[in-house]
């Protein structure tokens, strides 16, 4: 804390720490935007009229001016007093006050969220999910990450508009301010994407929260989501039980939150559909329970190949998708296509499958999932080999 004798302390240290802030962010620019904005940020500071371009050459000398006084002197020299020196040798500034307190805490404001929705911008959360990874690790204390996504939100732009879009992530970010702590963060990082990064929060906290979320969003936006079936969809990461570097934690809850996504537009094409009595259930994560089958077991005879399926099926040819039969884990086949509806293996003319088996599909971004499936045709394929069609069964 500063003391009495030193006033004016706080409030340098704040302005040397937004542009250095500053500078960072404005390398990363192109340099259209990068002019634009800096031909508002000189207006702002010292109420300037340039152009672009100008606007551009002035902030260069700066970055040039500070390199040149920092070898002079032989010390790091701030950027502000750089622009000091720079734009008070120029005929433009005549008086040099380089910001109100107002419009410094205005500018840091605007860097720091996202116009939007007002929430933390993503190069926050790179910086804060840092701090706290590192304070998690040196107290050995829990640190939750929450990824979600609104589902179904292209739909709703392309249906409603972007205006009515851009409603619903204010409705999203409002959820999250209102549903967490004080010591909790929340940041939109992507178009329709948010994170959460929870303090001190385990699985099942991360998950009673996440499940408030979500249906606090769908209280929120049931009166206006017509036939879309708008939704917040999450995945989640602990350390230290998930990881404990930040790129395993993130890649662990997009992927369960890819999960969910999946399973979720599973529900919705069978709320559509009313499936066949041989095709029931999406995908289930490896271990979960499955739920009772109320279908009869299959006859041993395989039924002629269907002429049109219920589901669209998505090709694996030339990926390393594959499917490992339960029933003895030493034996493979190759995922040739995959759908909400089943999938088509192809293997070795040798191997005997019975009527219905279990098998754990390995495929490129999801997780290993265990499912049953229940053979539909069998026809040969080239190389000796035999290609089977599948329905998933619950």
């Amino acid at each position: 804390m500063a003391s009495p004798s030193e006033p004016s302390k706080a409030v340098t240290s704040a302005e040397d720490s937004f542009l250095e802030l500053l500078a960072e962010t404005l390398e990363n620019l192109d340099r259209v935007p990068r002019g634009q904005f800096l031909q508002r940020f000189f207006k702002t500071i010292a109420q300037l009229d340039l152009t672009e371009d100008v606007s551009s050459e002035y902030w260069e000398q700066i970055l040039e001016r500070r390199r040149q006084l920092a070898d002079t002197l032989g010390k790091p020299i701030s950027l502000k007093a750089a622009m000091v020196d720079v734009l008070a040798s120029s005929t433009y500034l005549r008086v040099p006050i380089l910001m109100e307190y107002d419009d410094l805490k205005k500018l840091q404001f605007n860097a720091a969220t996202d116009p939007l929705t007002e929430l933390y911008n993503r190069r926050l959360f790179e910086e804060h999910f840092d701090k706290e990874l590192n304070r998690a690790l040196r107290y050995n204390q829990h640190l939750a990450l929450v990824i979600l996504d609104l589902h179904q939100f292209k739909e709703v732009n392309d249906r409603y508009g972007h205006p009515q879009g851009d409603l619903f992530l204010k409705t999203a970010a409002q959820t999250l301010r209102k549903s967490l702590r004080t010591s909790d963060y929340a940041f939109r990082i992507g178009g329709d994407e948010f994170a959460l990064l929870l303090v001190h929060s385990d699985a099942d906290q991360a998950n009673t929260l996440a499940r408030r979320i979500r249906a606090n969003f769908g209280s929120a936006v049931d009166s206006v989501q017509a036939s879309v079936g708008l939704a917040l969809d999450y995945g989640i990461a602990v350390f230290p039980v998930d990881g404990d570097q930040k790129d395993v934690l993130v890649r662990i809850a997009d992927q369960r939150l890819y999960e969910m996504k999946h399973l979720q537009r599973g529900a919705n094409v069978q709320q559509r559909q009313a499936p066949p009595a041989t095709i029931t259930a999406p995908f289930r994560p490896v271990g979960a329970p499955a739920p009772a089958s109320t279908q009869p077991l299959p006859s041993p005879a395989s039924p002629p190949r269907p002429e049109r399926r219920k589901w669209e099926r998505v090709s694996l040819a030339g990926t390393r998708a594959y499917a490992q039969l339960a029933d003895n884990p030493q034996k493979t086949a190759r995922v040739v296509d995959l759908g909400y509806g089943g999938v088509a293996l192809e293997m070795e003319l040798s191997e005997e499958l019975g009527p219905r088996f279990s098998a754990v599909l390995h495929v490129p971004i999801l997780p290993p999932v265990r499912v049953v499936l229940k053979k539909i045709y069998q026809v040969p394929a080239s190389g000796g080999q035999v290609r089977v069609g599948c329905a998933f069964v619950s």
